[in-house]
C-alpha cells in the first residue's frame, strides 16, 4: 500500500468521523431549538397567564372602588341583570335541545369552553347584541361585587330617577373596560332587546349564575 492510498484512507476515515460529528451537532442543535420553542411557548402562555391576572385584579378593583349611591348602584345593576338574563335565554332559545343541561348562565359560560357547539352559539349571540367576552367579565364581576346589596328597577322607575345614565357611566367609571360593558348593557337594553317583561321577572341572577364566583 503506497503513501498516497493510505492517506485517502485516512481522509475517508476523517471525513467519517467530521460527517458523524455534524450529525451529532444536528442533532444537538434541534435539540436545543425544540427546549428553545418548548420554554418560549411555556413563557408567552405564563406572560398571557399574568396579564389576565393583572386585567382582573385591576377590574375588581375598579368595581369595588366605584362611588355610586344606593339607588345608582341599583339602577345600574338592573341593566346588568336584565342583559345576562337576556343572553341566557337567547342562547336557549338557539339551543333548545339543551335547555335542561343549561339551567344557568353559569353553565353556559362553563360548558362552552369544552364544548364547540354551544362556544360557537354563545359567540353568534354576543355578536348578535354587540357584545365581547370582556364585557361579560365585566358586568358578571359587577354582579358579584354588587348584587347582594342591589335592587332590580323596572324601565320606568330607572327613567324617573336617572334622566342620563349614558352620562353617569362615563362621569364615574374610569376603567375602560367596565365602562364600555356597563355602556353596552344599556345599549342593549335601550334598543329593546332585553328578556320580555323584565318587570316581572322574578328570577335573581344568583339563581341563574350561581357558581360565577368558581
Amino acid at each position: 500500500m503506497n503513501n498516497e492510498t493510505t492517506t485517502l484512507i485516512s481522509l475517508k476515515e476523517a471525513m467519517k468521523r467530521v460527517d458523524h460529528k455534524l450529525q451529532a451537532l444536528e442533532a444537538q442543535f434541534k435539540k436545543l431549538d425544540f427546549t428553545k420553542d418548548n420554554l418560549t411557548q411555556k413563557f408567552e402562555q405564563h406572560s398571557k397567564t399574568l396579564a389576565s391576572q393583572i386585567a382582573q385584579d385591576e377590574l375588581w378593583t375598579a368595581v369595588l372602588a366605584l362611588r355610586f349611591t344606593s339607588m345608582e348602584l341599583s339602577i345600574l345593576y338592573s341593566y346588568v341583570i336584565e342583559v345576562l338574563i337576556c343572553l341566557h335565554t337567547r342562547v336557549l332559545e338557539k339551543l333548545p335541545d339543551m335547555v335542561r343541561g343549561l339551567p344557568t348562565l353559569a353553565s353556559v359560560l362553563r360548558r362552552k369552553v369544552k364544548n364547540k357547539h354551544i362556544r360557537v352559539v354563545w359567540e353568534s349571540v354576543l355578536e348578535e347584541y354587540g357584545l365581547q367576552e370582556r364585557d361579560i367579565t365585566a358586568l358578571c364581576t359587577f354582579f358579584i361585587a354588587h348584587g347582594n346589596k342591589a335592587e332590580h328597577y323596572i324601565a320606568k322607575v330607572r327613567q324617573m330617577h336617572i334622566r342620563d345614565i349614558t352620562f353617569l357611566i362615563t362621569n364615574m367609571v374610569k376603567h375602560q373596560a367596565l365602562q364600555d360593558g356597563l355602556l353596552k348593557a344599556v345599549q342593549v337594553i335601550e334598543k329593546g332587546k332585553a328578556v320580555r317583561a323584565p318587570e316581572e321577572q322574578k328570577l335573581s341572577l344568583k339563581e341563574l349564575i350561581p357558581s360565577v364566583k368558581n
